[in-house]
């Protein structure tokens, strides 16, 4: 059982909690026993699987399913496995999978976008939604937090390993290439002149959502064929980038769904 916060290994995990070392190492945190089971039950490879000696007498099935799916398994004691998670109070496990393994999206129909959003929070919540509003991935600039931040990870409530999530080298150029495949991509204004509900969306669609400040450059703007806004009540100036999505995307599935019967 490893029991020394200075052992290299433990090290080495610790390095995770910056974007650059995850990068670098080619693999990212995966803590808590829910995203573990998640992992498990997309059939995702684990590079390193750490739990405590009690997590393992606790969850013992969970242990040997991970066990199969893992190139390697540690016992570590408590303190360790504190160090290493980047939550305050861990359950008990922490692994870590390549980053190689998350597919990247195909868009048929529908997918989100995102330039520059920086809340982790944020992300895992719209990864959620995407799942449950049946789009088909997201797409980000390389700006925008990394998708395998552990917070990203938690906030999206295990639906992280069912959604196809890729950073874009250049947004600009592929949003073109999306466009000449028939995408209309939408971008949300609080400046446009038509609300979300005028839109027809059951064409295939992107929809772009931009940094929780500043919202979309002008450039990514420029390249939307319609522009939307949501309606606010006086005095509230804008909602949360999470929840602009959610209520668009459920739009889109309203429309398609009413379409149908």
């Amino acid at each position: 059982m490893l029991t020394s916060l200075q052992n290299p290994l433990v090290k080495q995990l610790r390095k995770l909690h910056r974007a650059k070392e995850r990068r670098e190492q080619g693999v990212f945190l995966l803590e808590g026993t829910h995203l573990l089971e998640a992992a498990c039950a997309a059939n995702r490879a684990i590079a390193l699987l750490c739990c405590t000696p009690a997590w393992q007498a606790k969850h013992s099935e969970l242990w040997q399913q991970a066990s199969q799916h893992a190139e390697r398994t540690e016992i570590v004691s408590p303190d360790v496995l504190k160090a290493i998670a980047t939550t305050v109070e861990p359950d008990g496990v922490v692994a870590t999978i390549e980053r190689t393994s998350t597919p990247t999206p195909i868009f048929t129909h529908l997918g989100l976008v995102l330039e520059t959003i920086q809340d982790p929070g944020n992300l895992g919540t719209m990864i959620r939604t995407v799942a449950a509003a049946g789009a088909e991935g997201l797409l980000l600039n390389a700006d925008s937090v990394d998708p395998d931040h552990p917070k990203v990870l938690r906030a999206s409530a295990g639906l992280w390993f069912q959604v196809p999530i890729a950073n874009s080298p250049d947004l600009s150029t592929d949003l073109k290439r999306y466009k000449q495949q028939g995408f209309q991509l939408i971008a949300t204004l609080p400046t446009a002149t038509q609300t979300y509900w005028q839109v027809d969306l059951q064409k295939p669609t992107l929809l772009l959502m931009g940094n929780e400040g500043s919202g979309l450059s002008p450039a990514i703007a420029a390249l939307a064929d319609v522009e939307v806004s949501i309606p606010l009540s006086p005095g509230v100036e804008s909602l949360n980038v999470a929840i602009a999505a959610a209520l668009i995307l459920y739009e889109v599935r309203r429309q398609r769904e009413y379409a149908k019967e």
